[in-house]
């Protein structure tokens, strides 16, 4: 595929290149939006959102979530039910240390000898303390592999302040580098198993004697504050309505159905869009909208006959997939009498652990745009996050790594 749209956008901007990102490598430190200069590091830096591991766990880690926002622990203990559903435990750190594990033994078979560290931003082993102890074994020159694929603020701005904040909290200031791999939406190994789950479930109603036209194909993603959505992404692209956030899902979904129609997999009356799930704000705040219950529960009116929920926002299977699909939009396909599955995540996938690596080789080779994958128009997206770039409303900008100031 070739360049597409969003880089020809990006080079009509007026912005300086000369503006110094903080934090950064010599081939990122004055904010090309493509690195075109090879970059060594000594070590890469897993990034995850972290999880309780036992009962005891919850409530501190719920803490940690929403720390300076005043929610008193009767409140968190709603939340809370869900992971003490199942035992207290999260699996996300377990799909951690799996991930982990695949991008190391596919980094040794391609000959990369680097450290992998893995870090979490709200329960053990956390950020900081991976990052401080990188930089006592010497690690100096990091890349950061964030596990979440979109941009937004809690998905990609935010683990820029994470590796800020381990950054200057451990008085590492001009001592640590840290850079981040691009967006991953759209490269080949996180969409391959999407299209194939995609697949499987339409086989199944299928063979169950579905029609295709009587098939709803829901991709599911987290709600985020429409004030949010917004401002995810360089506002120069003028993306518009929900902002690069949506515009990345929607672009993604479009080419899973795509290709399934070409390969005759999908049938052209098959339907799908976009859905949220996992919304946590106050009911006066607006959130991205529908709701994935919400749509399952009109879809009979509409008639379908079968639905397939597709995790497409999520790495791996962790609470808000295991609860809010998994047990309530189940649920909700049941109360509608309609058949239901909900299609697997990438997890620890050998096609996306393989594109993890190709992220970490083309960081460090500086491979050019041309040549980088991707599945969508709007990619390969940005190695630098440009100005301004996925802004809380409600907090402002905090010092973040791999990013043009503010």
């Amino acid at each position: 595929m070739s360049e597409n749209g969003l880089s020809s956008a990006a080079a009509n901007s007026s912005e300086s290149e000369t503006t110094q990102v903080p934090f950064a490598n010599e081939a990122s430190l004055h904010g090309p939006k493509h690195v075109t200069v090879p970059q060594e590091y000594d070590a890469i830096m897993l990034a995850g959102f972290g999880g309780p591991e036992g009962q005891d766990d919850v409530i501190p880690f719920l803490r940690n979530v929403t720390r300076g926002r005043g929610i008193p622990d009767e409140r968190l203990e709603e939340v809370a039910t869900h992971y003490r559903h199942f035992g207290g435990v999260s699996p996300i750190n377990e799909h951690n240390r799996q991930l982990r594990q695949a991008i190391e033994d596919e980094m040794r078979r391609r000959g990369l000898d680097l450290p992998i560290y893995w870090g979490n931003r709200n329960w053990a082993p956390y950020l900081e303390e991976k990052v401080k102890e990188a930089a006592d074994a010497g690690h100096t020159r990091i890349l950061g592999v964030a596990t979440s694929a979109y941009s937004s603020y809690s998905s990609c701005r935010q683990y820029r302040e994470d590796f800020a904040r381990a950054i200057l909290d451990n008085g590492l200031e001009g001592k640590v580098r840290i850079d981040k791999v691009r967006q991953f939406f759209d490269v080949p190994g996180f969409v391959k198993p999407f299209a194939d789950g995609v697949a499987d479930a339409l086989k199944g109603f299928a063979d169950q004697g579905v029609a295709p036209e009587d098939i709803r194909v829901l991709f599911a993603t987290h709600s985020i504050p429409t004030a949010d959505a917004e401002r995810s992404g360089p506002q120069e692209l003028g993306l518009g309505e929900g902002g690069a956030y949506a515009a990345q899902h929607l672009a993604v979904g479009g080419q899973i159905m795509e290709q399934l129609r070409e390969e005759g997999k999908a049938g052209a009356e098959t339907q799908w869009e976009l859905v949220y799930q996992s919304r946590s704000g106050p009911p006066s705040q607006p959130w991205l909208e529908p709701d994935v219950c919400d749509r399952i529960a009109e879809l009979p009116a509409e008639g379908a006959k079968a639905v397939a929920v597709v995790p497409l926002g999520f790495l791996s299977d962790h609470m808000e997939v295991m609860w809010d699909l998994d047990e309530e939009a189940m649920e909700a396909a049941e109360e509608a009498g309609l058949h239901a599955v909900r299609t697997p995540t990438p997890g620890s996938h050998a096609d996306f652990v393989s594109s993890v690596v190709d992220l970490i080789e083309e960081r460090m080779q500086a491979t050019p745009v041309d040549q980088r994958p991707h599945m969508t128009d709007l990619g390969p997206w940005f190695d630098v996050c440009r100005p301004g770039c996925c802004e809380n409303v409600r907090l402002g900008f905090k010092p973040a790594a791999s990013g043009v100031k503010p």
